[in-house]
């Protein structure tokens, strides 16, 4: 793994930031817009994910930033679970439901992998970069 000097060198940050965009693109028209509850919601999960990535690297230690890690992943879920909502609703239409869906998956498994990372290496407890 390359070397990580600061959070944006995280993949995982910069597809939760390009996901974060795309919510809020998505959110930000037609009746999405009018529901005022769902889109500020799945706004705020989506933001969560990639702040709780930033935070995470910029404590002390492996073990501390694998609990925001696991935290990160948990917005990315609720993400997707909105997206349904908006999708029920009528808000999105099925193709922009999957493109959406696909990339808060993608930045899940990103997350999972590397708190596997963390976890498995001779690190742990301490900075890993």
């Amino acid at each position: 793994m390359n070397k990580i000097e600061k959070f944006e060198d995280i993949v995982a940050w910069q597809k939760g930031r390009a996901l974060t965009k795309d919510i809020y693109t998505t959110s930000k028209t037609g009746e999405f817009a009018r529901d005022f509850g769902l889109r500020d919601q799945i706004q705020r999960a989506s933001v969560s994910t990639m702040s709780n990535i930033a935070e995470g690297f910029e404590r002390g230690g492996d073990n501390e930033f694998i609990q925001f890690l696991s935290q990160a992943k948990g917005s990315c879920g609720e993400v997707r679970s909105q997206l349904y909502v908006a999708l029920d609703q009528g808000y999105i239409l099925p193709a922009r439901f999957d493109a959406l869906s696909g990339q808060a998956t993608e930045v899940s498994r990103l997350i999972a992998g590397f708190m596997t990372y963390l976890q498995r290496s001779d690190l742990r407890g301490t900075k890993f970069r």
